[in-house]
């Protein structure tokens, strides 16, 4: 049986990881049974979670785990879909993970009253006289990735500039379909699913979010994924 490793729910989310989201939505597709487990990033093969283990195979990052599932499984992720629909969907999910991530990670770590709500969570086995030196290094260092990737050199008002767009693409792409694939999810779906539910945690304050909102195919498309395959969470998400 397949392990996912991953960080488990938090915020009111399957995980706190859009990427962790995404591969257990890729092997919730794929049919083939799993098991989760809580990941250790200082073992992880990248030092970044998901991974997943299959019959003493590991594969890290959730692209190389859809690949594995599609090489070693015979998965076909976008089965019936014509070339020109398969890169339009390729391209749309680098555009979420390479750019709309980024803007998620900035509102989440960079913003004080975020970060006590949600990923200063991550760090209460910390002993608490070196907590605040802890959480300060460790914010330093992602606000150093947000600059190095380039979104952290952006004013808020033009990161929702661009978040805008990317929304507004990907409505595009999605018309009237219940689904990036049609009437049936594609490989796609894993990650607009994964994004959409994240950006969608009322946890924090975002404009973000509000983006989405603002955008009803988009709303109701996350609701259907959530509903679709993560039920258990959605029933507990409801009676809170």
């Amino acid at each position: 049986m397949i392990t996912l490793h991953s960080f488990g729910p938090a915020f009111g989310l399957p995980d706190p990881s859009p990427f962790c989201i995404k591969a257990e939505l890729l092997l919730k597709l794929s049919g083939l049974p799993y098991q989760r487990a809580t990941g250790n990033l200082q073992r992880a093969p990248k030092r970044k979670l998901p991974v997943i283990v299959d019959d003493g195979v590991t594969i890290a990052d959730s692209s190389f785990i859809r690949f594995h599932l599609e090489n070693r499984h015979g998965i076909d992720f976008d089965k019936g879909l014509d070339a020109e629909r398969r890169g339009t969907l390729w391209a749309a999910e680098k555009m979420l993970e390479e750019q709309v991530y980024w803007i998620v990670v900035d509102e989440r770590w960079m913003d004080d009253a975020n970060f006590a709500r949600g990923p200063a969570q991550f760090f209460k086995a910390v002993p608490a006289p070196l907590r605040p030196l802890v959480c300060a290094m460790i914010r330093r260092s992602v606000r150093r990735s947000l600059h190095g990737h380039g979104i952290g050199r952006h004013s808020q008002a033009e990161k929702m500039v661009l978040a805008g767009r990317a929304l507004d693409a990907i409505v595009g792409i999605l018309g009237e379909r219940d689904y990036l694939g049609g009437d049936a999810p594609a490989g796609a779906d894993a990650a607009l699913g994964a994004f959409l539910i994240a950006g969608l945690c009322p946890l924090f304050e975002s404009r973000f979010r509000e983006l989405v909102e603002a955008r009803p195919s988009l709303t109701a498309y996350a609701a259907r994924t959530r509903e679709r395959f993560f039920p258990v969470a959605e029933a507990v998400r409801a009676a809170a």
